[in-house]
């Protein structure tokens, strides 16, 4: 397609220009509207706190898809630093490999690498199809669509390094090969969790019988499944709170910190699909999904972790949202973490990529990408499989 063709097929709006946008007819146009168009207007730090960027919107055919924009922003949180995700959270996961020498000198080394990414400006980047959330979920892109919206992205933002987050074999397989045979390079993420819930007869009887149990586990601690008029606005804090004290206490404050403007925001909008477990009128346990193109994701997902364990809010809320997925029979998405506990119970792994394009760049700017890409897919990758993180 020559660059005219293109030109005529890839419009990127900014908060300005926003309202000359000619929406689609379609689902994913509508989601679109109601999730991105309030945080393009007031700012995505009034949503997520620790989430800094320009958005603006492309639209590509019928498909409109976020896009956004940062220079430096290295306090931000993974979705749109790769220093964040390569470096300060990375150091945070080494203590999962349970080798204290060892995690002390890949964290030097982390260190050292970190200092020259910041000299090379990794954080100079422009992400498409960046919903701000630890996964994002594709539409139905052809991988012309997808290399269209790269070099036009590319030219409109020449200093900028090009990624294209939450890429998997398992799902974009198209995409992947697409945007490698444009030049990008796929540099991994995470290892990930895939529930073929949408498959009556999914996993074996060993997990059937796990998520039998803990389902079950409702029944016997007294929880109740609540959604939609069930969850109300004095709910909010609450909902914000179980959030916190999993995904950001528990795990990295280096999360997209949702405040409760985003929840009421989902709320009103029903962007998220909101359930949690109430217990005599406390609700100690929230997730909230959505689906896209047969892909059901959950980023929000969280419980009172000063519960006992052996109450079993995780088991519980995991097993309600597998059958949540099988209720609207898709595949589940279920991101990273908890490695042992998903394979259990039917999960599949794969591995995340980004494609990154850095070609138009200098070797200076170049460099901490082609690191990155030696590393770990030469011993990251092997590393990850092996320990089956």
């Amino acid at each position: 397609m020559n660059k005219a063709n293109q030109e005529n097929r890839v419009r990127l709006y900014d908060r300005l220009s926003l309202h000359t946008l000619d929406w689609p007819d379609t689902d994913d146009a509508r989601y679109a509207r109601a999730y991105l168009e309030p945080m393009m207007m007031q700012g995505t730090t009034e949503y997520m706190t620790n989430v800094n960027t320009t958005l603006l919107l492309a639209r590509i055919d019928n498909l409109v898809l976020p896009v956004t924009v940062n220079d430096e922003e290295y306090d931000n949180a993974y979705v749109c630093s790769p220093y964040t995700h390569y470096v300060r959270y990375a150091k945070q996961e080494l203590t999962m490999l349970q080798k204290p020498m060892l995690e002390k000198g890949l964290s030097m080394l982390l260190s050292l690498i970190g200092w020259g990414m910041k000299k090379s400006r990794i954080n100079k980047v422009v992400h498409v199809n960046n919903w701000l959330l630890s996964t994002n979920l594709y539409p139905a892109m052809t991988a012309e669509q997808a290399t269209n919206l790269l070099e036009t992205v590319k030219e409109r933002y020449p200093g900028h390094t090009v990624i294209f987050r939450s890429l998997s074999s398992a799902l974009h397989s198209n995409l992947i090969t697409g945007l490698q045979e444009a030049g990008c390079r796929s540099i991994p993420s995470r290892q990930i969790y895939l529930y073929q819930a949408y498959d009556p007869n999914f996993g074996n009887a060993k997990s059937r019988w796990l998520l039998k149990r803990d389902q079950a586990l409702l029944n016997k601690h007294g929880y109740e499944l609540v959604s939609g008029a069930d969850i109300a606005e004095s709910d909010i804090p609450r909902i914000v709170e179980l959030y916190r004290m999993l995904y950001l206490e528990k795990y990295s404050y280096d999360n997209p910190q949702f405040n409760e403007r985003f929840i009421a925001g989902a709320m009103a909008n029903g962007t998220l699909s909101l359930h949690g477990l109430r217990k005599e009128g406390r609700l100690d346990a929230v997730m909230g999904y959505f689906s896209r193109n047969g892909v059901m994701t959950t980023p929000l997902f969280g419980y009172d972790i000063t519960i006992p364990q052996s109450v079993g809010l995780y088991r519980m809320l995991s097993a309600c949202l597998i059958g949540q997925a099988q209720n609207n029979r898709v595949l589940l998405h279920e991101s990273a973490g908890a490695a042992q506990f998903k394979r259990n119970r039917g999960a599949i792994a794969d591995f995340e990529y980004s494609a990154v394009y850095d070609r138009h760049l200098s070797f200076r700017r170049r460099w901490c990408w082609a690191l990155l890409d030696r590393l770990l897919n030469s011993i990251g990758v092997p590393l990850m499989r092996r320990m089956k993180l």
